[in-house]
C-alpha cells in the first residue's frame, strides 16, 4: 500500500489521460502513413517527401496532411469500404447460390436453353424439384 500512498488519484487520472492521448496520436499517425502509402494519385517522390515530413516534424506533418488531404483521405476510405463490401456481397452470393425448388428449376431452364438437356430431362428435373 505504500505505492498507492505515493501516487495519488489525480496523478493516476492524469497518467491515464496522457496515455490515452498518446495512443490516439499513434493511431492517427499510422492512419496518415497508411493513407500516404495507399494513394495512387501521388508519385513516389511526393510520398517520400510526406513520409520525411512525418518523420522529422510529426505533429506539424500530420496536421498539415489532414488539412491538405483530409477530405480526400475520407473519400478514399469510403471507396475502400464500399469495394470491400461489394466483394463480400459477391462472394456470399456466389457461395450461397439459389436454394429450393425455384433455384433447381431455374438451373434446369438454363441447361435447357443452352441445349445441354432436352425437354423430357427438364420436365423430370422440374417434377423432382416440385415433389
Amino acid at each position: 500500500m505504500v505505492l498507492a500512498a505515493d501516487y495519488p488519484f489525480l496523478d493516476v487520472l492524469w497518467t491515464l489521460i496522457v496515455f490515452f492521448l498518446w495512443i490516439s496520436w499513434l493511431m492517427l499517425l499510422f492512419h496518415v502513413i497508411g493513407d500516404v502509402f495507399r494513394r495512387r494519385d501521388m508519385s513516389g517522390g511526393s510520398k517520400t517527401l510526406w513520409l520525411l515530413v512525418l518523420l522529422f516534424v510529426p505533429f506539424l506533418g500530420v496536421f498539415a496532411y489532414l488539412i491538405a488531404d483530409g477530405d480526400d483521405m475520407a473519400q478514399r476510405n469510403v471507396e475502400q469500404m464500399t469495394a470491400a463490401r461489394r466483394e463480400t456481397d459477391d462472394y456470399v452470393r456466389s457461395v450461397a447460390g439459389t436454394a429450393g425448388a425455384a433455384g433447381e428449376i431455374e438451373r434446369a431452364k438454363g441447361l435447357l436453353d443452352s441445349g445441354a438437356i432436352n425437354q423430357q430431362e427438364f420436365d423430370a428435373i422440374k417434377a423432382k424439384a416440385l415433389a
